[in-house]
């Protein structure tokens, strides 16, 4: 018997809280999300677009959970988000743990 079995025993009516480290996906997202690279007015950013059924409020909870993780700035414009400098690779993971499908685009 683990801690987690222990502790129901105690509490039974107890109810679990979800934490933001535990959100999965649960949305119908069949196609991936595509992260690319571009430049813009010469600084590099990072675009994360594709989500088809996700809500713009969903959309603005993931860009500020990558933001506050990257320590950088960033924003959500029509369906997409857009994230300063080039963090393909740790947005990527982070998706990956959210639940999504990511498509590297771009190198």
């Amino acid at each position: 018997m683990d801690l987690k079995d222990q502790l129901k025993n105690l509490f039974p009516d107890h109810k679990v809280k979800e934490s933001k480290d535990d959100i999965k996906n649960s949305y119908n997202q069949q196609d991936p999300v595509i992260c690319k690279y571009e430049k813009r007015k010469g600084k590099p950013i990072t675009i994360i677009e594709g989500f088809i059924s996700i809500k713009e409020k969903d959309q603005k909870e993931i860009a500020k959970r990558l933001k506050t993780m990257l320590s950088v700035g960033g924003t959500v414009k029509g369906g997409k988000i857009i994230i300063q400098g080039d963090n393909r690779d740790r947005i990527m993971e982070e998706l990956v743990k959210i639940g999504f499908k990511v498509k590297r685009v771009g190198g």
